[in-house]
């Protein structure tokens, strides 16, 4: 009997599909778009702000994606038991999901100190200006890094996710062999 899971799937997907949209566009969209200011320091204001408005919504989708393969987990317990592929799936996909996490969690610490020195400007959101502390140029070269790394990992348990749904299609035939012997 075919058990459904589509509220938790739905969790599952949906707060990674926002994970993984909102970092790429804060990456590419608020990052790029405020680098363009022509004041440096409103540069790392702008950018600061957007950033912390989407906190909140990233946080919840972090949870919302957490919960729901929590539970995809439980609901497949018996499958990842007998199937090797789907639990070295799951594996990878578990530890990928703690580096998202963990350079989410990072690359927010960093913002956090861009932000306590946005006064100093920058070249862009991620590139420091000459003449500017340690510490923020420190923070804005993590970052520049860093701002890729998520949308990277998340993109990559997105594709992840999308095998382990092939992997629980039926093999065609396969019934029809054992019913003929």
């Amino acid at each position: 009997m075919s058990r459904q899971n589509t509220i938790v799937r739905a969790m599952h997907d949906l707060g990674l599909a926002a994970w993984f949209g909102g970092t790429l566009m804060g990456a590419v969209g608020l990052n790029g778009g405020t680098a363009k200011a022509d004041d440096p320091a409103q540069r790392l204001r702008l950018s600061s702000a957007g950033w912390a408005k989407w906190a909140p919504v990233q946080l919840a989708a972090i949870i919302v994606h957490g919960v729901g393969g929590a539970a995809l987990i439980l609901a497949n317990r018996e499958r990842l038991a007998s199937q090797p592929e789907a639990r070295t799936n799951t594996i990878v996909k578990l530890v990928l999901t703690a580096v998202a996490g963990g350079a989410t969690l990072y690359s927010g610490i960093l913002g956090m100190k861009m932000s306590k020195r946005a006064d100093e400007g920058g070249e862009g959101v991620t590139e420091p200006a000459a003449g500017v502390s340690q510490e923020l140029a420190s923070a804005q070269t993590q970052q520049r890094v860093l701002q890729w790394v998520v949308p990277a990992v998340t993109a990559l348990l997105i594709v992840l996710g999308a095998q382990q749904g092939e992997q629980q299609r039926s093999v065609p035939g396969l019934l029809d062999r054992f019913r003929k012997s």
